[in-house]
């Protein structure tokens, strides 16, 4: 098409329309279009007296889709080579407007890119797209006014009903932010009162804390106390009993002297008791402190291989005490770690009935893994927690003697030495006690 008239204007601004509304744009892009065609017209019309018309279908190759192009080359050079539209709004009319070269040229070019649901436009489409263009004919002015009237209208239709639309949403979200300020004094409120209640809760827990650590403190000075004094008695009574069954001493009848026995069984019963009670109030306290040294393992099984077996008074089980591997050395403290180790195995020769009861080291790269293993009735699932219990037996072994402190005294021993005491066990399949230690302390 030429622009070289006023009127020209109209009749581009209307073909402009017919164009994009044949290649499938949508009713308000067609305006768009069309408006922004006239705004370039005229501005090219009164710059450069008119220009060059033409409407094509190229390809987007960021997008993939097709896109209606319209170049208009001016009659004469653009004044410095550019061109600014006299409304910034143009622009936004359409999805690129600019200046570009073609064919040696400069036209200003526009384009809009067809929805993706807008059929393909083949070569065959587009050649009966011409053909019922070209046998449109023109409008008039009067007639291409009437339908810019018709679409102001309708654009201030549209306007009206969403200015309506929004002064409800408006309402609606005054509305929301009065029932949005409610809620939130209501949960400040609220939570003013949960912090003042956990502050009440944080400063009552603090007082019962204080009242647990002064109630532990006077019982593990109870225990201890209570300890040293049973211990001289006790330790006289066993004394006297030893007298009593002396041979140096007067002779004994057969019951005197199974009496005798029981007094100091009991005794030592009783003894063994007192000490396990004031090494757990030592515990307990905090007063027991690690000798870190590095000890050998070595020592340490062959001390106690010699003195359990000496224990050791069933013939139907046997004590076995590997040789650990080497380097057998571990910081730790030799006296605590004999002691734990003697505990388990005491334990294991008194609970087990026939089979072996079995001390094995092995080293686990950074860590050490004690083992005692022995063949008894083993413990269940539901108990291994429980034998950790201070005063707690298995039901059914409170035959054999006890006094249910052993375990939970080991347990702390070990974890003073860094380590931890895990149990491993099923009824029939006897109990595997493992005090897992680093390898280089704590």
């Amino acid at each position: 098409m030429a622009l070289r008239v006023e009127h020209d204007i109209f009749l581009v601004r209307q073909r402009g329309r017919e164009v994009a509304a044949a290649v499938g744009l949508e009713h308000q892009d067609q305006v768009r279009l069309a408006t922004a065609l006239s705004e370039v017209a005229r501005d090219l019309l009164q710059t450069v007296d008119g220009a060059d018309v033409t409407f094509a279908v190229d390809h987007d190759a960021r997008t993939g889709r097709q896109l209606l192009r319209v170049d208009l080359a001016p009659t004469r050079p653009l004044p410095g080579g550019r061109y600014e539209p006299r409304s910034g709004a143009v622009a936004r009319l359409v999805d690129m407007l600019g200046v570009t070269g073609h064919g040696g040229d400069t036209v200003v070019r526009m384009s809009r890119r067809l929805p993706a649901h807008a059929p393909a436009l083949t070569p065959e489409r587009l050649a009966e797209l011409r053909a019922e263009l070209a046998s449109n004919a023109p409008g008039t002015a009067l007639d291409e006014l009437a339908a810019q009237n018709a679409q102001l209208i309708n654009a201030l239709d549209e306007v009206r009903s969403q200015r309506d639309e929004l002064a409800v949403l408006n309402a609606e979200l005054q509305e929301t932010n009065h029932g949005v300020m409610a809620l939130y004094n209501q949960l400040t409120e609220e939570l003013e009162e949960t912090n003042r209640g956990v502050v009440a809760l944080y400063a009552e827990l603090d007082e019962k804390s204080a009242q647990l650590r002064a109630a532990s403190e006077s019982k593990s000075r109870f225990l201890a106390n209570v300890s040293h004094e049973l211990r001289a008695p006790v330790t006289a009574i066993i004394g006297l009993a030893r007298l009593l069954a002396d041979s140096a001493s007067d002779p004994l009848t057969a019951e005197q002297a199974r009496q005798v026995g029981l007094i100091r069984s009991s005794a030592a019963d009783l003894l063994s008791l007192v000490n396990e009670l004031l090494d757990l109030a030592k515990a307990e306290s905090g007063r027991l402190e690690p000798n870190w040294t590095e000890v050998d393992l070595h020592g340490v099984f062959g001390q106690l291989r010699g003195t359990l077996r000496a224990l050791s008074n069933r013939p139907e089980v046997e004590l076995v005490v590997e040789e650990p591997p080497a380097p057998a050395t571990v910081r730790s403290d030799e006296v605590l770690l004999a002691q734990v180790l003697r505990n388990l195995l005491h334990n294991g020769l008194k609970f087990t009935e026939r089979g072996e009861v079995r001390l094995r080291a092995e080293r686990q790269d950074d860590r050490w893994s004690l083992s005692v293993s022995d063949t008894g009735v083993g413990i269940p699932p539901e108990l291994h927690e429980r034998v950790f219990e201070e005063f707690y037996q298995v039901p059914g072994t409170t035959r054999v003697g006890g006094t249910g402190l052993g375990l939970p005294y080991a347990r702390r021993l070990v974890t003073l030495l860094g380590g931890t005491l895990e149990l491993t066990s099923e009824p029939g399949r006897g109990s595997v006690f493992t005090v897992v230690l680093p390898a280089g302390g704590v």
